[in-house]
């Protein structure tokens, strides 16, 4: 055993384990979180305090420069007494990116929705993996404080306990990052769809951005990770107002476990549903109108470029593009499907995810099945590789996902 935040502590510990080799060893690093950093260590957590406040997200302007004073003195103290020159940050500007006035904030959304179901059954219980701040879950936790579980960062525990929780005829509703919830508990998520029990899961920080936190956090496998679970139902809301369509079906309108795949970043959303909209299983609506070429895709990040993409195929190619917004990710209706592509030669799909195991796989399966492989022409848009890191902006052009790729590139198709 030894002290996790000292390296030399660390290195002689390891040095003694590799002489042992004729038994089992083991190493338990007691390691404090933000060591050398007054207020991010444990010690400055108050008993009132709800959360760790540097659990998830950046530090602030001003905690980061209090941090880094108190990391760069402690090491001079140490470098002055070994007679080393002191260190000097290298300062460099940096103007963050604006968010967009009117904004859709989507996790925002689901927070009052849940608030506003949860007041009207009392059966409906919560379950959070120590991110309910990112999950929007302290309205929720302030309002029903019994009825809300912190599981710790501990998902397949947390899947596991809402499995008898609805078992016993509770209706849970289990959160985390889309990242974690759809690969570390998915043993357990696939022995509740067994068990046919009504689960809903809400994995949040979905899709390829915010870019910043790296491909660790991108969740962009977790529609194929969860898809083939046996009465999964899966939707990705493309503005706040689908996001209460989203659960108030989750909740009311199927007997199946589900899945609702939030964006959490802010979202400048072009488009607007119908007042009289309503959420159908594996149906969608036109955000735009078009001859030439029809466009499947979902979720706030992505169906606004592929809409500005169309404006721009109308105004520098003449090309006029139907974009559908198809909220549902793994699982399509025939029916509809036949009756929307009438008329189409080609069939473009936009996923959010790695195009293996996407949406537009379902699409192109349809098409398969419905016979008309042979009549339209169709071309997928997604993530192929691993997800790029960096400022939002540049991650979709990397990827070719922003407008102005995505209009160049339908347009070279169809040439």
């Amino acid at each position: 055993r030894c002290d996790g935040n000292d390296v030399k502590a660390l290195g002689n510990a390891i040095a003694k384990l590799k002489a042992v080799t004729n038994q089992p060893k083991i190493l338990i690093a007691d390691t404090i979180k933000g060591k050398g950093i007054s207020f991010m260590e444990h010690t400055a957590i108050k008993p009132e305090d709800n959360l760790y406040r540097f659990h998830s997200g950046a530090p602030d302007d001003e905690a980061y420069t209090t941090g880094v004073a108190e990391l760069i003195a402690a090491a001079n103290t140490q470098l002055e007494q070994v007679g080393a020159s002191p260190l000097a940050l290298e300062m460099l500007s940096y103007a963050k990116p604006a968010v967009a006035d009117g904004a859709q904030r989507l996790v925002s959304a689901y927070s009052k929705a849940l608030v506003t179901q949860a007041e009207r059954n009392q059966d409906l219980v919560v379950l959070d993996a120590d991110l309910m701040l990112d999950c929007g879950l302290i309205p929720f936790k302030d309002k029903f404080p019994k009825r809300f579980f912190e599981c710790g960062i501990a998902e397949q525990d947390m899947v596991s306990q809402a499995g008898g929780m609805a078992l016993k005829g509770l209706l849970p509703i289990v959160h985390s990052f889309a990242c974690f919830l759809s690969t570390r508990p998915n043993e357990q998520i696939y022995n509740n769809a067994t068990e046919r029990t009504k689960i809903i899961y809400v994995g949040s920080l979905a899709g390829l951005l915010p870019g910043g936190p790296g491909h660790s956090h991108q969740s962009v496998r977790d529609i194929s990770a969860l898809g083939a679970i046996p009465n999964m139902v899966m939707i990705e809301p493309a503005n706040e107002a689908e996001v209460s369509l989203a659960l108030d079906y989750c909740l009311h309108r199927t007997i199946s476990s589900s899945y609702i795949r939030l964006v959490s970043i802010p979202c400048q959303i072009p488009y607007q549903l119908p007042e009289d909209y309503q959420l159908e299983l594996g149906q969608g609506i036109a955000l735009t109108e078009g001859q030439d070429a029809i466009l499947f895709g979902y979720g706030p990040v992505l169906l606004p470029q592929a809409y500005q993409a169309a404006q721009l195929l109308a105004q520098n190619h003449g090309i006029t593009l139907k974009v559908v917004n198809l909220p549902w990710l793994n699982f399509v209706d025939l029916d509809w499907l036949e009756q929307i592509l009438q008329g189409y030669s080609w069939v473009f799909t936009l996923d959010n995810h790695y195009v293996i195991g996407g949406q537009g796989d379902r699409i192109v399966s349809g098409l398969a099945e419905l016979g008309l492989s042979g009549q339209i022409q169709v071309r997928q848009f997604g993530v192929f590789d691993i997800p790029k890191c960096g400022q939002n902006q540049e991650v979709l052009r990397a990827h070719g996902l922003d407008a102005e790729s995505l209009a160049f590139d339908i347009n070279k198709t169809m040439m």
